[in-house]
């Protein structure tokens, strides 16, 4: 194998044979899922972005289904379309992630996932502490509240969206009181996760500095 080839070839990490699980966790517009899809590029595993589930359930909610019934009968085809990367269908999402029943129903769905073969990587807000606490490997991805909704301000002009700084930041901060209030698996750093905090960090910054901290541990193996 050429130095080039080893360089463009993905591979996992040592252990990662079989059920092999990296969680990131932490709040909006960190750049966790950035990061976690550069990682399962970068390791070869399958990735699954579980605040997706919640904003699929989120968006059904707003049309007036039930929030259990959508969770029961939610699919993959349900996960697909940028509406769901909408600032309505985020603050909807937020509020049935703290219905225990919901998170109950996409609990185990999460965790198959999880522990599929050939490993896994999963972002949300509570994989290192509830969905796979066993997790080889547990990042914490974080930023200020103004930086990050400086990003989502961004982002949302860029689609096309009317709305101003404040009121993104507004909804940041909100968020962040319900998801590390709520009664039921609220946001929180796992004590063994490794804090990124992305505030002052490039995208490519932030990668590296994940890829290093995965690779420490579990080094690759050597072509």
């Amino acid at each position: 194998m050429s130095a080039e080839q080893a360089k463009s070839t993905p591979r996992k990490p040592s252990c990662a044979s079989a059920a092999f699980t990296i969680a990131i966790d932490g709040p909006a517009a960190a750049g966790k899922g950035s990061i976690s899809r550069a990682i399962a590029a970068h390791f070869d595993l399958a990735h699954l972005d579980t605040g997706l589930l919640y904003r699929a359930v989120g968006a059904q909610v707003l049309t007036g289904s039930d929030p259990l019934r959508a969770a029961q009968n939610l699919t993959a085809d349900d996960l697909q379309g940028d509406s769901l990367r909408s600032a309505e269908v985020a603050r909807a999402a937020s509020d049935v992630a703290v219905m225990p029943e919901v998170r109950a129903e996409l609990l185990e769905f999460q965790r198959r996932f999880a522990r599929r073969e050939g490993g896994a990587v999963l972002d949300g807000r509570d994989i290192g502490t509830v969905i796979v606490p066993q997790a080889e490997v547990k990042l914490f991805v974080t930023a200020a509240a103004e930086v990050r909704a400086e990003r989502r301000f961004k982002e949302l002009l860029a689609s096309g969206a009317e709305t101003t700084f404040e009121q993104v930041l507004q909804d940041v901060i909100a968020r962040d009181a319900r998801d590390s209030s709520r009664a039921t698996a609220p946001m929180v750093a796992a004590q063994d996760a490794v804090l990124i905090d992305t505030s002052d960090l490039t995208l490519s910054a932030a990668i590296a500095q994940a890829i290093a901290a995965i690779e420490k541990d579990f080094p690759n193996e050597k072509p």
